[in-house]
């Protein structure tokens, strides 16, 4: 795990130059691309997503393209377009921004559900098939989608089956007054982002992310991660728990999360610091229940407090 927690250090401190306070969405974001998963930033405008992806794409060293979504974007806008050339007398295909190795999809909620849905094949199967033909997609690929929660007009909420499809949906927050201050220091002269190159080689991230599958999960714990998400399943609150895939992205990242600080074992902690992230957007709250306030990530945390983790196994 020293060759991944190594790689993770070089980046995290790549990206902090432009990116400060705010290393745990980093770490997480490296977590995601040790998973090669996709990660839904929901934030208010202004917070940094667009930048935080440029600087972990110049850290990584990979290509990155920045996809504004608007209504009247269309699908071959994503995946690309076949176009005749006169000369050769046949089709060419132009590859679209989801041949890229990271792919903001910035307000990805303000793009129509057609458009929304040229990015399921893409995220889940990382290939995309345009007029008959399927394309492999470089690695790593992820997709970075953003997304405004306090402005709704002129919006296309994201259906189910596509939030399903990211890893963790998180959030970055406002940055503290101390962060603020170093911030606006380090913008008096020139943007470090314009300054920033790579550190790592991203193409190693495919032979990470297998390393991160070595990683000992044990019994108790992965028993301790099907009983938290069966939990949100029966909840009284919950229309719809979370699904298979859920189990898997909370088990994934866990994994993901203990090798970026150096542990070849999962810890319960870690468990429980990753499932308010991987499960929440995947859980649909009762339209009484959301009147009443309550929220999928305040029900998540209510059964982490509940269900109970059987130390005596570890032991």
């Amino acid at each position: 795990m020293d060759t991944i927690r190594t790689f993770a250090e070089k980046v995290i401190a790549n990206v902090e130059k432009v990116i400060i306070g705010q290393r745990n969405a980093i770490e997480l974001l490296l977590t995601a691309l040790l998973c090669e998963g996709h990660v839904l930033i929901e934030d208010v405008p202004g917070v940094g997503k667009t930048m935080l992806a440029r600087a972990l794409a110049a850290s990584l060293g990979v290509s990155f393209k920045r996809l504004q979504c608007t209504p009247d974007l269309l699908p071959n806008d994503v995946t690309g377009v076949s176009v005749f050339n006169q000369q050769a007398s046949r089709f060419e295909f132009i590859p679209g921004p989801a041949f890229a190795n990271i792919l903001l999809a910035d307000e990805v909620n303000r793009a129509t559900p057609r458009t929304q849905s040229a990015l399921l094949e893409c995220m889940g199967e990382r290939q995309i098939t345009v007029d008959g033909v399927t394309r492999p997609l470089n690695r790593p690929f992820m997709v970075l989608a953003t997304q405004n929660p306090i402005e709704f007009e002129g919006t296309f909420p994201l259906p189910e089956a596509q939030l399903d499809r990211f890893l963790i949906k998180l959030r970055l927050g406002y940055l503290d007054p101390a962060a603020e201050s170093q911030m606006l220091l380090n913008l008096g002269h020139q943007h470090p982002i314009e300054t920033l190159g790579p550190v790592v080689d991203g193409s190693q991230i495919p032979g990470l992310a297998q390393q991160v599958w070595d990683v000992h999960v044990d019994d108790t714990v992965r028993e301790y991660i099907v009983r938290l998400v069966n939990a949100t399943r029966g909840h009284a609150d919950l229309l719809v728990g979370a699904s298979t895939r859920g189990s898997l992205a909370l088990y994934k990242t866990s994994q993901a999360w203990a090798s970026l600080h150096g542990r070849d074992f999962v810890l319960p902690d870690d468990v429980k610091r990753l499932a308010p992230l991987a499960l929440a957007h995947r859980c649909l709250i009762h339209p009484e229940s959301a009147l009443r306030g309550r929220t999928s990530a305040a029900l998540i945390a209510d059964l982490l407090a509940q269900v109970p983790l059987d130390i005596g196994k570890l032991e």
